[in-house]
C-alpha cells in the first residue's frame, strides 16, 4: 500500500481485523440503525461540497437555547465521531491525509443511507397512498412518480454493497470498485427518471392549480410527522440531485488518495463513470423539455409569410420575450418616433420575429438566421435616442434600449432594430443570447468572482440556470438589479440567475481549489 497504516494499527491485526465482527454482534445497534431518528437527505449537507471542507474543525453541539431546533435532526456523524473509531483510538493512529480520506468514504455511504430513507418516505407516504391516487388518473400518477421504485431499489443495492464493506472493516480500503460497478451498470434508472423531470414539474403544477382534491390530501401528507413537515416536491427532486451530487463526492475521495497509488487510478475510473451518468441524465431532461417546447411553440405560431419547419431535433428554444421596437417615421416637415411590441422567439440557429396576439398565439412576422444578426448595445448615446417626443419616457415604456442588425432576413432584406428592454438585467440577457458571448469562450476563468450557491434556484427561462445549495458557478455578468450570469462549476452549464441566491466566495485558497475541480471535472467530461 502506497499509503502505510500506522505501525500502532498495523501491529493489533487481531484487533483491526474484528472490528466488523465486532459490528456483527452488536445487532440493532449498528452505524446505520435507528432510522426513525435518522436526517433525511433534504437536510443533509455532503462535508465535501462544503467550499471549506478542508478545515479540521468538529460540528458543535447544539445548545438548547438556539433559536431554531429541529428534534428529529441531529448531527450526523463523521467517520471520526464513531464510537468503534473512538475507542480503538484509529482516527489518532493514522496520517491526517488518511483520515480526511476516511472522512470522504465514509460521506458517500452515510449520505446515501440518508438519501435512501428520504426515497421510502417519498414511496410509502406519497406514491403509495390510495388516498392520493384516488384523486388523480394513472397517467398523471405515472408522469408525477414515474419510475421512482426501480430508483430506490438501484440506491438500495447500491448502499447494501457499500454498508458491506463498511461492515467488514471500520477502515475502509476503497470503494471506487462498487461506485465504478453500479455507475455503469445499475444506474440507468435514474436517467429515465431525470428524463421524466419535465413531465413531473408540469403535472405537479396542474394538479396544485386545478385540482382542490388533490391538493388537500397532499397537504395532509406532507404534515404527517413521517413527512416533517417536507413538501413532495422536495422528495421528487431528490434523485436528480443525489446523481450530480456523486461526481463531487467521488472528487474528494481522489484529492485525498495519493496520486502515486493504484487506488487513485481506480478512483479516477469511478468518477469518470459517475460523471457520465450524470450528462446521461442532464442531456435527457434537456433533450425531453426541449422536444415538449418545440412542439407547443410551433402549434402557437400562425405565419404572414413563407413557413419553414420549425420542429427539428437540433433545434432549441435560447430565449423568448417581449420587447419594444422604436420606428422612426419621417413626415414632410419632421420626424416622429412611435413604438410597437414584437414578441421575439430566439433558437440556437434562428429568430422568429412575431407579434403577440394571446398567451397562446403568435403572428410571425419575418425571420433570420442566427448567424446573420449582430447586436450593440445603446449606453446613453444620442444616436440612439428614439427622439424627441418623450415616447422612450411615456409611461410603462420600455428605457433600456440596444440595437439589432439583421444583415439579410428571411426575405434578404437588411434590418436595423431600435429595441428596448422592461429592465437592466432583461437587456443584459438579450444582448448575450444575441450576440452567442463570442467573447466568453475565451474569457480566463481564473480571473472571474465565484459564487457559493446559498438558496436553491429553480430556472423559470430557457436562458436561467437551475441551482442546489451549495453549488459554485463562475460570475461572467453582473447586473445592477439583482441578476448574475454565471457557469455551474460541476457541468459547466452557463446561464442567469438571482444574486439573492448565492453569497461570494472570497478566500483564495478556497477559489483556486474550485478551479482545480472544475478542470478534473470538465475534463472528465470531454473523454467520456
Amino acid at each position: 500500500m502506497s499509503q502505510p497504516i500506522l505501525k500502532a494499527v498495523v501491529e493489533d491485526k487481531e484487533k483491526f481485523s474484528s472490528l466488523g465482527r465486532i459490528k456483527k454482534m452488536l445487532k440493532g445497534q449498528g452505524t446505520f440503525d435507528g432510522e426513525e431518528n435518522a436526517v433525511l437527505y433534504q437536510n443533509y449537507k455532503e462535508k465535501a461540497l462544503d467550499i471549506d471542507s478542508d478545515e479540521e474543525s468538529e460540528p458543535r453541539e447544539q445548545k438548547s437555547d438556539d433559536k431554531v431546533v429541529f428534534h428529529y435532526k441531529p448531527l450526523r456523524s463523521t467517520w471520526s465521531q464513531l464510537s468503534v473509531v473512538k475507542k480503538n483510538g484509529l482516527s489518532e493512529a493514522i496520517s491526517q491525509e488518511e483520515r480526511k480520506r476516511q472522512e470522504a468514504i465514509f460521506e458517500v455511504i452515510s449520505s446515501e443511507h440518508s438519501y435512501l430513507l428520504s426515497l421510502e418516505i417519498l414511496i410509502r407516504m406519497f406514491k403509495n397512498s390510495r388516498e392520493l391516487s384516488l384523486t388523480m388518473t394513472k397517467t398523471e400518477s405515472h408522469h408525477l412518480f414515474s419510475n421512482i421504485t426501480d430508483v430506490y431499489e438501484a440506491s438500495k443495492k447500491f448502499f447494501e454493497e457499500l454498508e458491506a464493506r463498511h461492515q467488514n472493516n471500520i477502515f475502509i480500503d476503497d470503494i471506487s470498485d462498487i461506485v465504478e460497478k453500479h455507475a455503469a451498470s445499475s444506474f440507468d434508472p435514474y436517467v429515465k427518471y431525470c428524463t421524466n423531470e419535465v413531465y413531473q414539474q408540469r403535472t405537479l403544477q396542474r394538479l396544485l392549480a386545478t385540482n382542490p382534491a388533490f391538493k388537500e390530501v397532499l397537504s395532509r401528507i406532507e404534515s404527517h410527522e413521517d413527512c416533517r413537515n417536507l413538501p413532495m416536491i422536495s422528495f421528487l427532486i431528490l434523485p436528480m440531485q443525489r446523481v450530480t451530487r456523486l461526481p463531487l463526492l467521488m472528487d474528494t475521495i481522489c484529492q485525498k488518495t495519493p496520486k502515486d497509488s493504484a487506488k487513485y487510478e481506480n478512483c479516477k475510473q469511478a468518477l469518470k463513470e459517475v460523471s457520465k451518468l450524470v450528462r446521461l441524465c442532464n442531456e435527457g431532461a434537456r433533450k425531453m423539455e426541449r422536444t415538449e417546447m418545440m412542439y407547443t411553440i410551433n402549434s402557437q405560431l400562425e405565419f404572414k409569410i413563407k413557413p419553414f419547419p420549425l420542429v427539428s431535433s437540433s433545434r432549441w428554444l435560447v430565449k423568448r420575450g417581449e420587447l419594444t421596437a422604436y420606428v422612426e417615421d419621417t413626415g414632410l416637415f419632421s420626424k416622429r418616433t412611435s413604438k410597437q411590441q414584437v414578441y421575439f422567439f430566439l433558437f440556437n440557429d434562428v429568430l422568429i420575429i412575431t407579434k403577440k396576439k394571446s398567451e397562446e398565439s403568435y403572428t410571425v412576422t419575418e425571420h433570420s438566421l442566427r448567424e446573420q444578426l449582430v447586436v450593440q448595445p445603446c449606453e446613453e448615446e444620442p444616436g440612439c435616442s428614439p427622439g424627441r417626443n418623450a415616447v422612450l419616457h411615456s409611461r410603462g415604456s420600455a428605457a433600456h434600449l440596444f440595437r439589432l442588425l439583421v444583415l439579410s432576413n428571411h426575405a434578404g432584406d437588411r434590418v436595423e432594430m431600435l429595441l428596448g428592454a422592461e429592465t437592466q438585467s432583461d437587456r443584459a440577457r438579450w444582448i448575450t443570447a444575441l450576440g452567442q458571448d463570442s467573447d466568453g469562450l475565451h474569457t480566463d476563468r481564473t480571473t472571474l468572482a465565484q459564487v457559493e450557491i446559498i438558496r436553491t434556484y429553480t430556472a423559470k427561462q430557457a436562458d436561467e440556470l437551475s441551482l442546489q445549495v451549495a453549488d459554485v458557478v463562475l460570475v461572467y455578468q453582473k447586473v445592477n438589479d439583482g441578476w448574475y450570469e454565471g457557469e455551474r462549476l460541476r457541468d459547466g452549464q452557463r446561464g442567469w440567475f438571482p444574486m439573492e441566491c448565492a453569497k461570494e466566495i472570497t478566500c483564495r485558497a478556497t477559489l483556486d481549489k474550485n478551479m482545480e475541480r472544475m478542470g478534473r471535472l470538465l475534463g472528465l467530461e470531454t473523454n467520456v
